[in-house]
């Protein structure tokens, strides 16, 4: 009986084969990243329009 299966080894370089293509998908997608980013900054910018009415809104109620 053999101390290492060559299955399990076969199938663990087959896994770092996929990790390894995977590496550089940001890379080969740039469209893709551009649109996170477009759409994280206008999360951020409605997020900050909205604590900056309330924030205001607290201001006028307390004057």
């Amino acid at each position: 009986m053999a101390a290492i299966d060559m299955s399990l080894v076969a199938r663990s370089e087959y896994a770092v084969h996929q990790l390894m293509k995977r590496k550089n998908w940001a890379q080969r997608e740039p469209g893709v990243i551009v649109v996170f980013v477009i759409v994280f900054l206008v999360a951020i910018l409605v997020i900050a329009m909205f604590i900056n009415k309330k924030k205001n809104a607290g201001r006028v109620a307390a004057s």
